[in-house]
């Protein structure tokens, strides 16, 4: 039977997108049928007095994100190819931290045109015509797991949550497994989180 999973995403998130590609590697291992929805840490931070080169970064990631909320809005079946290659691009590639706006408009670009979108896309990315789709979208997951979260946010059946945090990416059944515990412990309504001190960075 298969599991359906919505799975929250920030573009610029590099904790975000190790999940991401563990769900990926899921995919190939358990039978999972994957809703992609973007939200947004420029969103969520929106209105904070945070430390100043952070909000620089916040900046950046506006774009990313509001080309996603039109993307999921007009084409959703792009969605998942998208991220896969702008995530790439970003993360392994070596171009995520960009600081102000417009910052990420040539790795926009670029991935629009590796998976065959229009360039139009792009034009949203330094405009607020897609914000309150983008807010829609972003509130769907603090509806679903509260606001005291960053992102990912995954939900498994009835329980959301935010994470796994991962630093690398399990693969094969390793990731079917991790997958396994995870549903597991979502089957229980008064399981809320598990923490510990993260000890390295992500590892893309």
């Amino acid at each position: 039977m298969t599991q359906h999973i919505t799975f929250w995403f920030d573009a610029s998130c590099p904790f975000c997108w190790q999940t991401s590609r563990w769900i990926k590697e899921v995919e190939a291992v358990r039978d999972i049928a994957v809703d992609w929805v973007p939200m947004s840490l420029a969103v969520l931070n929106d209105g904070r007095d945070l430390d100043p080169g952070y909000m620089q970064m916040m900046e950046a990631n506006w774009g990313p994100a509001r080309v996603f909320a039109k993307v999921k809005a007009e084409a959703p079946e792009k969605v998942d190819e998208l991220y896969t290659a702008m995530g790439t691009i970003i993360h392994p590639g070596g171009e995520r931290g960009k600081k102000g706006f417009g910052a990420y408009d040539a790795v926009i670009a670029q991935a629009l045109e590796q998976v065959g979108l229009d360039e139009s896309f792009a034009a949203v990315a330094n405009t607020e015509e897609y914000d309150e789709k983008l807010r829609e979208y972003h509130q769907g997951a603090m509806d679903a797991v509260g606001d005291d979260v960053g992102t990912p946010v995954i939900k498994l059946g009835d329980s959301a949550f935010f994470g796994p945090v991962i630093t690398r990416v399990p693969e094969g059944e390793e990731a079917g497994k991790l997958f396994d515990s995870a549903v597991g412990l979502a089957s229980y309504p008064y399981f809320f989180e598990l923490k510990r001190s993260r000890t390295e960075g992500p590892q893309v």
